[in-house]
């Protein structure tokens, strides 16, 4: 790409109408991101024009990208370091590249070089607080850095209600909104430099000033503001042959945002080639829940960061319009991460009554290591006033949001497993700190945490031909564990074992924690903690990645074998 990208300039158009070609096609056989790569055809085209990459750093802020993906060992949905030289800096959540290029700026500086670094930013991830420390940063440095803000009236991120896709919000994004619009800020730019063009270059300082009385008339509170922080700004400039983000295909025109990431699809009618499932996603679950529980007590609101299509709250918001948005946090478990000291410091600490009700929880398939859920059970258990529950099945998380009208849940992606709901999807609250025993047996008893339960129920079958019927247990609850539970499990079985989808440090913690405590090791039990291994997970089917995480029905089956001494038909199932 960008070898071809240096072509005569008459030839771009037709660069830009291939690679459209190409997208659609590719992304089309495989599912990805087709939207916000068709998005940027000329973008990408012009800055690989002007720029050498990867001499010259080019990072895209989100970055998705619309290679070919979504299948284990294919190439990652997100710029990577290690899998291609003009991937600069690894992405995947929004608003870290300016941060991002001023490092690189400052570090080029140091090394006495002169490449140029080029953050490509949306006005949508110009919404967070990091872009502007960025901003501030880079204008006091005064580091040569190029910022391009692609101003597309677009958020990367499913945020549509269900009328239809949402624009971002904000002061910012209506100062950019009534700049873009205004014809007369066009016109002067046009006239500066008409003027430029017809005196030569001692006309600059001219130009320059109609520019800026331009900016600072009509639209101070958008152009100037980035002056103000010490940078120069430049716009708003049309660069787009394709006015809007997903022109050029008819079918992503229509829906911006139902095309943002899909399926496989008809690239002749855009048709996405969705698997029918009998039962729902746990995020619609989670929605129809909240709605039941909203409408007995007005005191429930809803808060999203920026997705309402993809945390289920645009439910909550066709329901409950005068409640919107004002607290249940609804939030991606990989998202909260940088809200964690907001967490901890303006919430637990005060104990202030925020739910968060934490989607995406555990290994999330083709999304990858940016967006996985791995670590939420670790950094929210450890606070002093947090209660952390998670739910095994979807009746389960119809229950928790019950208790979330006192308590928040956490949940994977996914859809449900098919178990009966409760009527009319209105749960019942669930006693804080209280598991439920699934299967009654002796010597082994199985303790699992959140979706992996089901895998637990899979072993027992399994381990029903060799003889052995182990305990399982929904442990429900991290914090406060069921310690009257547990402790009945050590002393009625010889071997404990603890399963979750979540990193070290997590449950298994906390149950190996409690034991230790209470001496509940110092005697014939064995404890063994099964959890996600001590690295990222790459993208890839969600079975592939249980299965490299070793957390499979089988995998449970081998650690018990093994356990109760027959560790050659152990190793058969490894």
């Amino acid at each position: 790409m960008p070898v071809h990208a240096k072509a005569q300039k008459s030839d771009l158009e037709q660069l830009a109408a291939e690679l459209r070609q190409e997208i659609v096609y590719t992304v089309s056989k495989t599912g990805g991101h087709l939207s916000s790569s068709l998005g940027v055809v000329e973008l990408t085209v012009a800055l690989h024009h002007v720029f050498n990459t990867p001499d010259d750093k080019l990072i895209w802020d989100v970055g998705h990208q619309m290679h070919t993906i979504r299948q284990t060992s294919g190439l990652a949905g997100f710029p990577k370091r290690d899998e291609s030289v003009h991937d600069a800096f690894g992405v995947g959540h929004s608003s870290t590249s300016i941060s991002a290029g001023l490092g690189m700026a400052v570090a080029r500086d140091l090394l006495g070089k002169s490449n140029s670094v080029v953050s490509v930013i949306g006005d949508g991830a110009m919404t967070a607080g990091q872009a502007y420390e960025a901003m501030n940063n880079a204008g006091f440095l005064d580091s040569n850095l190029i910022v391009v803000l692609n101003d597309n009236k677009q958020v990367s991120l499913p945020t549509a209600t269900l009328d239809g896709p949402a624009t971002p919000v904000g002061a910012l994004s209506s100062a950019l909104t009534k700049l873009q619009a205004s014809p007369k800020f066009r016109q002067l730019r046009e006239a500066a430099k008409s003027i430029t063009k017809q005196i030569g270059p001692q006309a600059h300082e001219v130009a320059a000033k109609v520019d800026e009385y331009a900016r600072g008339m009509l639209s101070a509170s958008g152009s100037t503001l980035f002056e103000e922080l010490g940078l120069y700004y430049i716009g708003p400039v049309d660069g787009h042959n394709i006015d809007d983000l997903g022109k050029g295909y008819p079918p992503a025109e229509a829906a911006a945002d139902r095309m943002h990431g899909v399926v496989k699809f008809d690239p002749s009618t855009g048709k996405q080639n969705k698997a029918k499932s009998s039962t729902l996603s746990y995020t619609q679950y989670f929605a129809e829940a909240l709605v039941k529980e909203a409408e007995v007590d007005s005191k429930i609101v809803g808060i999203h960061a920026a997705m309402g299509g993809g945390t289920g709250l645009n439910f909550f918001q066709k329901r409950f319009p005068e409640r919107w948005p004002q607290a249940l946090c609804a939030i991606y478990s990989s998202f909260l991460q940088r809200g964690y000291d907001q967490v901890v410091h303006d919430v637990d600490l005060q104990k202030l009554p925020v739910r968060f009700a934490m989607d995406r929880a555990g290994l999330v398939g083709a999304d990858g290591p940016t967006h996985c859920g791995a670590f939420d059970v670790t950094y929210m258990a450890c606070l002093p006033n947090m209660v952390v529950m998670a739910p095994s099945d979807e009746a389960e998380l119809i229950h928790m949001v019950a208790t979330a009208a006192a308590r928040p849940p956490r949940f994977p992606r996914g859809n449900g497993v098919g178990v009966p709901l409760p009527h009319n999807n209105k749960g019942t609250p669930i006693e804080i700190g209280k598991g439920r025993i699934l299967v009654e047996g002796n010597r082994v008893a199985i303790l699992g945490y959140g979706a992996v339960v089901q895998q637990c129920l899979e072993a027992t079958k399994v381990l029903e031909s060799y003889d052995i019927t182990p305990t399982v247990v929904d442990a429900r609850f991290c914090k406060p564990l069921d310690t009257d539970l547990i402790r009945r499990l050590a002393k009625e079985h010889e071997i404990l074992i603890t399963v979750e989808e979540g990193s070290i440090g997590g449950f298994g913690s906390h149950v190996s924690h409690f034991l230790s405590l209470n001496g509940l090791l110092d005697g014939h039990l064995k404890l063994r903690s099964m959890m996600l291994p001590d690295r990222y997970i790459d993208h890839g089917a969600p079975k592939d990645q249980i299965e490299e995480a070793g957390l499979t029905s089988r995998h449970i089956c081998g650690t018990v074998l093994s356990l109760v001494g027959r560790p050659v038909e152990a190793l058969k199932l490894q």
